[in-house]
């Protein structure tokens, strides 16, 4: 709990998404306090809280507009873990909504790729979470063309 951010996701069915994130993607509740529809949440090492909205909790600040579903237009969430084949295939077969089948993905950083082995699955509030196992460092296969 000495995380430098931990994203706080507004939901609109706390019960809902508390089974979500708990029963089929493997998160434990850290802490939660539930007379006010809050939850705080862990899954190997990757934190983030769960605060259903209210006219109370939107009143104090914690909204600047009007909450739609899609919740989290804008943001995708990526979250580690040691098994996504296997976190995968849990979440086809509890029919989640799926935005970004698996597969494997290099990303340029710099003079060398970062792999991941990755999905994307929306919770029932629209936001994206993409989960993601490390797949390591290469040397770029392709390099920038300096003549321009």
């Amino acid at each position: 709990m000495n995380q430098k951010l931990v994203p706080e996701l507004c939901v609109s069915d706390i019960t809902r998404s508390r089974a979500f994130y708990e029963g089929l993607l493997g998160f434990t509740v850290l802490w939660e306090r539930p007379e006010e529809g809050f939850v705080y949440l862990s899954r190997e090492g990757a934190e983030l809280m769960l605060d259903q909205i209210t006219p109370q909790t939107a009143a104090r600040g914690f909204l600047i507009g009007d909450l739609r579903y899609p919740h989290g237009r804008g943001i995708s969430l990526q979250i580690e873990t040691t098994d996504v084949d296997t976190l995968y295939a849990s979440v086809l077969e509890a029919d989640a909504r799926i935005t970004l089948k698996m597969e494997e993905k290099w990303y340029r950083a710099g003079d060398h790729e970062l792999g991941n082995r990755q999905f994307i699955t929306a919770d029932p509030d629209g936001y994206l979470l993409r989960f993601f196992s490390d797949l390591g460092r290469r040397p770029r296969l392709v390099q920038p063309d300096t003549n321009n």
